[in-house]
């Protein structure tokens, strides 16, 4: 005898998961399931440049970046791996969520290094123009002696 719940609710029972949802999921994974290897390669090459940045006296303080940043792609390849093998809908999340981590980091160290750059830029080549403009080239072609 069933008993009659205290909340009723539109459904008796969750609905199962339907052959639809693992077949999307399964299409969605499937180029970067097929570029895992990939993914898990250049995670690891990444870690290991991390530890090597680590190891020099300069790269103490910016060497968690790339080691982290290859965790991230060695995960997501992991976790791509059971969402494509196993049609596991939140190990694709987890994977997406990942690779978001992943370029958002990049998009920022790629923004940090083009500031970077272009303040180089703007020091080398405004500074010696600002000072040579300080040059008193009247005296020089005079061949006055310069007084400080």
């Amino acid at each position: 005898m069933a008993y009659p719940t205290p909340y009723p609710t539109p459904y008796p029972a969750q609905p199962a998961p339907a052959i639809q949802d693992t077949r999307v999921v399964q299409e969605l994974s499937m180029p970067i399931y097929q570029a895992r290897g990939w993914l898990k390669f250049l995670g690891i090459l990444s870690i290991i440049s991390g530890v090597g940045t680590a190891l020099s006296l300069v790269g103490i303080l910016v060497a968690w970046l790339p080691i982290w940043m290859g965790v991230l792609m060695f995960q997501a390849g992991s976790s791509i791996d059971s969402a494509g093998q196993f049609s596991d809908r939140f190990a694709f999340l987890r994977s997406m969520g990942n690779l978001k981590t992943y370029f958002v980091l990049q998009g920022v160290l790629t923004l940090i290094g083009i500031l970077f750059a272009v303040s180089m830029l703007c020091i080398m080549f405004i500074l010696p123009l600002l000072g040579f403009t300080l040059i008193p080239w009247q005296q020089i072609i005079k061949n006055i002696p310069y007084s400080y």
